[in-house]
């Protein structure tokens, strides 16, 4: 197998060339009109984009690397699984982390446990838990059927969305009371004993649009074994077998969503909540965990008023916001450690019960001014409070730091609450103030620059500024270039900042934002009506990278700090063929090589190379049929961590749909993982979960949908 991680800049030069004239040779052998209405129209709405600047436009002359999936798109691949949607995305790829098995999504070679680098967005606004940064770790995903488009830029976008905004953006954008109109209904059910249901409605009541949305699961989740974890090693020390690897991890989810909205005339106003009660995955310190389970409650609403009149060539917008992350206590509680753990002391197992409550709410306002004869300009400001407002955690153990030693559990015999007494963290607040420009001038026929600037001022860590330049130049009425350059930042989490008892993470209040700085080249053409290509080539660099460092005694454990550096570079090719009326296929392929410029190593984590291939057939007029694979490769360790790399793997999930079942019925059935691939992701290092992280094999699902 080609290793590609030898390959420096020129070789990704080389290997653009050759795509670029091999698809130019194609497309001038390739005649076929597409004049008939066919695949071509099925997918909605997804070439355009509002993501890149705040307003709607071309997504190939959008300043930014960015990508459209459509409801027709989901429907299409039979997809209830924010994740798996996802690989769809060029340079993206979907991981798991051990804690819940939380999705890293890995844009660009940047993979990290808690994957804070990611600002995902539901209807542009923020869905972080500012504990982790992550989307919490009772996540549990995100119900599809609500969803008319998911817009994903990759690379920088801190200009406009400021932090967090950092290897990319994704915007998940839910569906209005006129994509939803009448009544619709879904059942699904499959393997893993998976079942659930929704409900929606939308319609239009004396003027006022209305819609809810409702939706009700549970599954097992996937059996797949642990086979060695830390209580393994532990057990060698102590001569003991207490481990219970292998064993399987947990993966269960209960969840309930329910989302409100409702328009009249300027006003919006859009209400949601959702619950969860997952698995602990691979467990909370990387040892087998088959009874915890993490629940979660999500609450949001905002309301915004929008007018495009109310003064000439202004559209003004105002949004009040709020946001409530709880990953509450769980149930029965977690097991770091099973029963018999350090030879015997735990005869019930070490257990702990941390939980955190997060609100945030937020004010903002923007304006569009047109005004101007070349010149689009958008300004805005904002305010935002981030209140961790409750901490609380119960436990049978204390932590005490013995000299050459190290951390040393000690039993406290029943669980206590040590939520005042000596908790892992306490309640901090932080507030937000910022303004952000931008202007979309167009300098020249069929050239437009777009230039950005946001300042963010933190009460807790200081000021950050990110600017952000887009140039785009339309060649020919087909084909489009692009040259983009942006920074970015990434806030310190609460627990980067403030973890106290807690000798293998101590926070550190002085830390500063990691920060990024990108440059790319994209080319987008459509060479026929049923072909189109698209290519871009990236070169980024991160510093003030937050790790956990040891201590001069490393047996005191490890703080935060601002340490290291990293650079990247890349190329990510994609392509959509409408080969003739009844069969389109879509493929992407994403090379890019992540250097810890500390240890002169790769970054480790996330694939070098992958492919996705996804082929759409209407075999008859109430009949479709869908196939997607998805190849991995070439997945180095972190630094230190000297485990074999991570074996590649292939994905073929396979599905079909039967429109017009009867009267206004549909029916799909899913199979994932066709050939039941021993599909792993890598466990963060040192490796405790030495064997890496299971995926799904083999699983079947079927879903009935109803439109009234």
């Amino acid at each position: 197998m080609p290793n590609y991680r030898k390959r420096n800049t020129v070789s990704i030069l080389n290997g653009l060339a050759f795509f670029v004239s091999a698809a130019f040779a194609f497309a001038e052998t390739n005649n076929q009109a597409g004049e008939e209405e066919d695949l071509s129209q099925v997918y909605g709405d997804n070439a355009f984009v509002s993501i890149a600047t705040g307003s709607k436009q071309p997504i190939a002359r959008a300043p930014a690397v960015a990508t459209v999936i459509t409801a027709r798109d989901i429907e299409a691949i039979g997809e209830t699984d924010l994740d798996e949607v996802l690989r769809l995305i060029p340079g993206m790829h979907a991981s798991v982390s051990p804690l819940a098995y939380s999705p890293i999504y890995a844009i660009r070679g940047i993979h990290t446990k808690y994957n804070p680098q990611v600002l995902v967005l539901v209807n542009g606004l923020p869905v972080t838990d500012n504990f982790q940064g992550n989307r919490s770790f009772s996540w549990g995903g995100f119900p599809l059927e609500n969803v008319a488009r998911i817009e994903v830029i990759r690379g920088p976008g801190s200009a406009l969305y400021g932090a967090d905004a950092f290897s990319g953006v994704v915007n998940i954008i839910t569906k209005n009371p006129s994509e939803m109109s009448g009544v619709n209904f879904g059942a699904r059910a499959g393997s893993f004993d998976s079942k659930e249901a929704f409900l929606m409605h939308g319609g239009n009541y004396h003027g006022a649009e209305f819609s809810f949305f409702v939706k009700a699961g549970e599954s097992d989740g996937q059996k797949e074994e642990i086979l060695y974890d830390t209580q393994s090693t532990i057990d060698k020390l102590f001569g003991t077998k207490a481990s219970l690897a292998p064993g399987a991890v947990s993966t269960s989810r209960r969840a309930f969503d329910a989302r409100v909205e409702m328009k009249y005339k300027n006003l919006r106003a859009r209400a949601g909540y959702q619950y969860r009660k997952v698995g602990i995955g691979a467990g909370l310190a990387d040892a087998v965990d088959p009874y915890g389970r993490l629940p979660g409650r999500r609450t949001n609403w905002d309301i915004t008023y929008n007018d495009q009149n109310l003064f000439e060539g202004w559209d003004i917008s105002a949004q009040v916001s709020y946001f409530n992350v709880k990953d509450e206590p769980g149930d029965p509680g977690y097991m770091l450690f099973p029963p018999g753990a350090f030879g015997g002391a735990f005869p019930k197992g070490v257990i702990a019960n941390p939980s955190h409550y997060v609100e945030n709410t937020q004010v903002d306002l923007s304006a569009f001014y047109t005004g101007f004869e070349k010149h689009r300009v958008r300004l805005g400001a904002g305010y935002k409070k981030t209140d961790m407002y409750r901490t609380m955690e119960f436990k049978n153990f204390d932590i005490q730091t013995v000299p050459n030693i190290g951390p040393v559990f000690i039993p406290l015999g029943e669980i206590k609450n040590v939520s005042e007494t000596a908790p892992y963290i306490r309640p901090h607040d932080r507030r937000l103030r910022y303004v952000f420009l931008q202007d979309e001038w167009s300098i020249a026929k069929d050239w437009v620059l777009t230039a950005g600037l946001r300042h963010d001022k933190y009460s807790d860590f200081g000021s950050t500024t990110n600017p952000r330049l887009a140039l785009v130049w339309d060649v020919s009425y087909n084909l489009t270039f692009k040259a983009l350059y942006g920074r970015a930042y990434r806030a310190p989490a609460f627990a980067e900042l403030y973890n106290i008892n807690n000798p293998v993470a101590i926070g550190n209040p002085n830390l500063k934002p990691e920060k990024i700085s990108t440059g790319e080249v994209a080319l987008s053409w459509q060479s026929t009506p049923s072909l189109q290509l698209g290519v871009n080539v990236y070169q980024y660099k991160m510093k003030d990278i937050i790790r956990f460092v040891p201590n001069a005694d490393p047996s005191t454990g490890a703080t935060a700090q601002n340490t290291g550096s990293q650079s990247g570079h890349g190329a990510e090719f994609e392509t959509t063929w409408d080969i003739n009326k009844t069969i389109r296929l879509t493929g992407n392929l994403s090379l890019q090589k992540s250097t810890d410029d500390t240890a002169n190593k790769d970054a480790g984590g996330a694939p070098q190379r992958r492919v996705f291939v996804r082929g759409d057939w209407r075999f008859l007029p109430t009949w479709q049929s869908n196939l997607t694979v998805n190849w991995v490769a070439d997945r180095a360790r972190e630094p230190g961590d000297n485990r074999p790399e991570v074996k590649d793997y292939t994905l073929v999930d396979f599905s079909v749909r039967k429109e017009k079942l009867f009267g206004n019925w549909e029916m799909r059935g899913v199979v994932k993982n066709i050939f039941d691939t021993d599909a792993r992701e890598p466990s963060p290092a040192p490796g405790n979960t030495l064997y890496d992280l299971p995926l799904a094999g083999r699983a079947f699902y079927i879903q009935l949908l109803g439109h009234f």
